[in-house]
């Protein structure tokens, strides 16, 4: 460690909000819908470059850079006049990309592939000629990189999605370098994403607050994640993100006064202690800040940790040391201490924090960490892959990325077990959630573990092993026996105690659970243990389900049906369809529904245009009035019918619908998973007209359209406020509202209000499935 050094990271380095306010394509030119820069404006592709290697120089002096020449020629020769929407020469990109995995501090074989990444696909260079030039281990990286710039994740389609991500966490098994050439590629996208349409900037922006910011926080790559964070809230959130920049600005010289005082305050008593030290203050990052506000519902001055000071010592020794003279100085904050050091994060990250009270009132946050923990918390995963030599005495590069990626093991092992899409994309979620608080709990033999915030003895057994879980029948703590629902809190001291004549986990456990692991552990037991069970009986009621109607099943239960089956429910094979069918996942009747549907397009004389039209005529005969619709169904083949939508099921734009002609009524629009249009007779089958929502029905925020759904929960008091807080904070209509409680203190509300379509309705769901206590909650289908 060096002599002392006091630093200070100031406000100037933010973006002022002056700047923020203005339209960010202001004073370029518009050509097709982008903004260009105007040639002058261009970076210098050589320029560049010379900066690319300038910075790799400074981690790596004796570095040979003659490859990564021929890389930037070569590419440079590849995308030759190819443009960027910016009107950049595209070179620029790739060169920008490798400064970014540069500043990580990345191998020499990853700033190649980061140079060579888009000549695969855009260029008609092979990767058997990389491989030529560059050798297998780049030519392996850039086809990975390739492969994952073909996916697509603006799709609602859920199966592309969940398939998407399958793809994506198996090419970070085989190299977590591809996903890390990955971020840097869509951190350069974002921070050029002014150049972009409207409509492209928020599709963009989501895609990387859903999918790129989580796997870099999981990565531990704070220097990409929090710039991602930062840049997808603004192009997301325009208005919050430039309102929390003027907050954040208004008192800037005094905010900035204040962090110097404790600064040089901390300083001056790091020497007096003999501790050498490297002192630096800050404010946090525009998202974290906006995401405490959210949840906490505060304000940006009630925001405890809105300052931090960092002191990076030598040792873990001196990290303590620090700590007690900070203690010494200042007053801290009950409950607001946190030793990541002795207890990291998943994600590799350690540090001490700790909240405290400065002189003038104002609550800040002190992170006390050594040198190699600042570049583990700034680089993460990546941290593994510099120019070093790896001794004697250290573990290789390959162990040390085994270790540090058990969370991606599991991810895999999910990959493996789960056929059904929508519950793999489920987990997948739920475990990227970066919003999780952990809590930190021992063995009996005093290994840490730890479980997301409301976890339970069951989720404790089930991080030990699976076998362990499954075989639990109850729990010690701190040596008192507790109730499996127990919430485990920091320091707790777990004993999980296990029966071999125990029959298996609880179906009621899945309600209790609060992490991924556990439920996905829970739910692969019951599915493995009766799967076969499942799937006879799951035969057997698609069996009955065609006698009751009258349809042959030998004439639907065709591949080529199963297979779109499979595809519109999330299964991967159609025994898992059946398995579904057999434990409830699935109604029987949606499955032989869709199948005849597709059976029928191929051997049922459609119903024709004429045959509609008599259907109308009827109605018309009946006195209906018939006129130009205005609930935005298009009737195939008519353009004036009388439509009304089904009470049973309540659709909204977006849900796959079906029109079912009614005598002396016109026409009633049902959800196609509506119970009865599962149990519609053969007679009243022929009576289904095909119908879809207009193209901009989904779009239309001006609509309004009922939706009922029933939510199931463990009742506690305050539950209803919560669920009615979601509504109003949505700004939605809430039409009604039953509640009913069980003795065993389940809580079933039945609410229906008023949106604007599938996609709020969707926003409004997950809101409530975020609180704790909801177990399930699902639309009415009649």
């Amino acid at each position: 460690m060096s002599d002392k050094v006091t630093t200070y990271e100031s406000f100037d380095n933010r973006i002022a909000p002056e700047a923020l306010m203005r339209d960010p394509r202001e004073g370029l030119e518009i050509v097709d819908g982008h903004a260009v820069k105007a040639p002058d404006d261009y970076e210098s592709p050589d320029k560049l470059y010379d900066m690319l290697i300038a910075r790799i120089r400074k981690y790596h002096p004796s570095t040979d850079v003659s490859m990564i020449r021929k890389a930037y020629e070569l590419a440079k020769d590849a995308h030759g006049s190819q443009r960027r929407k910016s009107g950049e020469p595209y070179i620029v990109h790739p060169l920008w990309v490798a400064i970014i995995l540069a500043d990580l501090e990345m191998d020499k074989e990853t700033i190649i592939a980061a140079m060579l990444h888009d000549v695969v696909e855009d260029t008609q260079i092979s990767e058997a000629e990389i491989s030529e030039m560059f050798g297998e281990e780049v030519a392996l990286l850039v086809d990975g990189v390739t492969k994952l710039g073909q996916l697509s994740y603006s799709s609602d389609k859920l199966e592309v999605q969940a398939e998407n991500l399958r793809k994506m966490f198996l090419a970070m098994a085989k190299d977590i370098r591809v996903i890390i050439i990955k971020l840097a590629d869509r951190l350069h996208n974002m921070r050029t994403l002014q150049f972009m349409t409207p409509a492209k900037q928020k599709e963009k922006a989501k895609e990387t607050m859903d999918i790129y910011a989580p796997i870099a926080q999981r990565l531990g790559i704070s220097k990409i994640k929090t710039e991602l964070d930062d840049l997808a809230l603004e192009y997301s959130q325009p208005e919050t993100f430039f309102e929390l920049v003027q907050q954040i600005n208004d008192r800037k010289m005094e905010r900035e006064e204040f962090v110097q005082q404790i600064v040089e305050e901390v300083e001056k008593h790091m020497k007096n202690a003999h501790i050498k030290a490297e002192v630096s203050g800050r404010v946090k990052h525009f998202f974290s800040i906006y995401k405490k506000m959210v949840n906490q519902d505060k304000t940006v001055d009630q925001i405890y940790d809105l300052f931090a000071v960092r002191i990076i010592v030598g040792s873990v020794k001196d990290c303590y040391a620090a700590l007690g003279v900070i203690h010494e100085l200042y007053t801290p904050v009950p409950g607001r201490f946190k030793d990541y050091i002795a207890m990291p994060k998943p994600n590799m990250y350690q540090s001490l924090h700790t909240t405290l009270m400065s002189s003038v009132g104002q609550p800040f946050e002190i992170q006390i960490r050594t040198e190699e923990m600042h570049k583990t918390a700034e680089y993460g995963i990546a941290a593994h892959w510099k120019y070093k030599e790896t001794g004697d005495s250290r573990k290789s590069v390959a162990t040390q990325e085994e270790e540090k990626l058990s969370w991606l093991r599991q991810i895999l092992e999910w990959q493996r077990d789960m056929s059904d899409n929508r519950e793999f994309l489920s987990l997948i979620k739920g475990d990227l959630d970066l919003f999780v608080e952990d809590v930190y709990c021992f063995t009996p033999q005093g290994d840490v573990k730890n479980l997301p915030q409301g976890s339970t003895p069951i989720d404790f057994a089930y991080a030990i092993h699976s076998a362990v879980g499954n075989k639990m029948v109850g729990a010690r703590v701190n040596g008192k026996l507790v109730p499996i629902g127990y919430k485990i809190q920091n320091g707790d001291r777990i004993e999980i105690l296990t029966s071999q004549n125990s029959k298996g986990p609880s179906r009621d456990w899945l309600g209790i659970v609060k992490s991924t692991q556990a439920k996905n552990k829970i739910n692969q037991w019951f599915k493995k243990e009766f799967k076969e069970e499942n799937i006879i009986r799951g035969k057997e009621m698609i069996a009955a389900y065609c006698r009751a109607k009258s349809i042959t099943l030998s004439d639907v239960m065709q591949p080529k049906y199963q297979e779109i089956v499979q595809m519109k429910y999330g299964f991967r094979d159609w025994e898992a369809v059946l398995a579904a069918v057999g434990h409830g996942g699935l109604k029987e009747g949606q499955v032989v529904n869709r199948l005849a549907e597709e059976y029928g397009k191929d051997h049922k004389q459609e119903i024709t245009d004429e045959s509609v039209l008599e259907r109308v005529a009827e109605a018309s005969r009946n006195k209906v009035h018939i006129a130009k619709s205005k609930s935005g169904i298009v009737v195939k083949g008519i353009d004036d019918m009388a439509v009304r939508f089904s009470r049973c099921c309540n659709p909204v734009p977006g849900d796959e619908i079906v029109g079912f002609v009614t005598r002396g009524r016109g026409m009633t629009i049902h959800r196609t998973d509506c119970v009865n249009m599962l149990h519609l007779t053969e007679a009243e089958r022929a009576r289904l007209i095909t119908v879809e929502w207009e193209n901009n029905v989904a779009k239309n925020e001006e609509g309004r359209y009922l939706a009922e759904i029933k939510i199931y929960a463990t009742d506690r008091q305050g539950l209803i406020l919560d669920i009615s807080r979601i509504f109003t904070e949505a700004e939605v209509d809430v039409k009604s509202m039953n509640v009913r409680t069980s003795k065993q203190g389940t809580a079933t509300i039945e609410t229906g209000f008023i949106v604007c379509g599938r996609e709020q309705l969707s926003r409004l769901i997950a809101k409530m499935r975020q609180l704790e206590e909801v177990i399930d909650i699902e639309r009415t289908t009649g």
